[in-house]
């Protein structure tokens, strides 16, 4: 029996329209294929907010998006609005958004494809070991959202950022490492900065007091620096990857690039409910916005992992994976993943979504269980 869905869809700045429209097309598909409604209810956020109301997130598009069942982001931002105060700012909006929600955990997989192995910046050798991890990054607590000041102290200029965690902040989202490493392959990596910061120190006690609870998940703990070098060293050694807010955010950045292209992760952001926010890893590119050049890959893969997480559509899911499988396997290829493969066909993104959702009509005909990860 299917099941009606309202999705919050923001479309943002820049290139977000034109890839959540596909991300659409994809789901639209799948409600067709596989008996679901899904129920569409449009916010202004970011950019487009700030130019139509003067806020990047006003209260009743917020109001929107806790009413829905899940929401799906595009992008947010641009060099237009940089001159704005930073309390006005678009990514201001993306910030409150996640806060309103709720939501603490980020999760951003980073797996390289087999098709596109030879994009990865790394050393094949490397490559060819695995790459298929995921990061666990906390959304809402650390610097990002610590107590700021900026003034002057005898005549010279400071700015100071706060970097709090509570012990309960601490433990949810070390619950969620420990869930989310126990359905893979039962490693958990902690990652902090507990040779310095005291806060890193209440972090890894925290973290070492839930693993008891966790006899079947491994723990280790690393210094972010030395897990930034690791990450390009020997991806192969993690399977998740647990971090506060900040050290998250860079890591996961380097996390993507070492899998060949950003515009193909996915993430989601998810709290104590099942509603969450997904959203692709890259920006709004308003250089190629408008111009059908952007790689709708990372968003359509989020709304895979909407149907997942927050849905518990899980073969619906699959099929969209396999169809991506599908389509790079046949050699298409946006700009940004074309490498030089003169077998390859580059395709922009409204065609792109168009072969993904060929793909999928056939999986969901014929079914398709192929690997997509090396």
């Amino acid at each position: 029996m299917g099941v009606q869905k309202t999705i919050a869809v923001i479309r943002g700045d820049g290139i977000g329209p034109e890839i959540v429209g596909e991300a659409l097309r994809i789901l639209n598909a799948v409600a067709k294929l596989y008996g679901h409604t899904f129920l569409y209810d449009d916010v202004d956020m970011g950019g487009i907010a700030i130019d139509k109301w003067g806020d990047p997130l006003p209260a009743e598009m917020l109001e929107k998006c806790l009413r829905a069942d899940s929401v799906l982001l595009g992008a947010v931002g641009g060099k237009k609005w940089d001159g704005i105060p930073g309390d006005k700012r678009p990514e201001k909006g993306l910030l409150r958004l996640r806060a309103g929600m709720g939501v603490y955990a980020n999760n951003r997989p980073a797996k390289i494809w087999r098709q596109l192995a030879d994009a990865s910046p790394l050393k094949k050798a490397i490559v060819e070991k695995g790459i298929d991890f995921l990061i666990v990054r906390e959304l809402t607590g650390g610097i990002y959202f610590g107590a700021r000041q900026t003034g002057e102290e005898n005549g010279e200029r400071y700015a100071a950022d706060e970097m709090r965690y509570t012990e309960k902040e601490i433990r949810r989202i070390g619950r969620i490492g420990f869930e989310t490493a126990r359905k893979r392959r039962g490693k958990l990596c902690s990652v902090e900065k507990s040779n310095v910061l005291d806060c890193s120190r209440l972090w890894k006690k925290v973290l070492h007091e839930l693993a008891e609870e966790y006899p079947e998940v491994t723990l280790t703990d690393m210094l972010v620096d030395n897990c930034a070098m690791q990450i390009v060293k020997d991806p192969s050694q993690f399977d998740v990857i647990v971090t506060e807010n900040m050290f998250g955010d860079i890591l996961s950045d380097e996390a993507s690039m070492i899998t060949g292209s950003i515009g193909m992760i996915p993430s989601s952001s998810l709290g104590d409910g099942t509603r969450g926010l997904y959203e692709p890893i890259h920006g709004s590119a308003p250089d190629i916005a408008g111009q059908d050049l952007a790689n709708p890959i990372g968003t359509i893969l989020s709304a895979a992992m909407m149907l997942k997480y927050s849905f518990d559509l899980t073969e619906e899911a699959d099929a969209v994976e396999n169809a991506v499988d599908r389509v790079l396997e046949q050699g298409y290829r946006t700009a940004d993943i074309l490498g030089s493969d003169p077998a390859c066909i580059r395709v922009g993104c409204r065609e792109m979504g168009e072969r993904i959702e060929a793909a999928l009509r056939f999986i969901a005909a014929n079914g398709n269980g192929k690997d997509t990860t090396i």
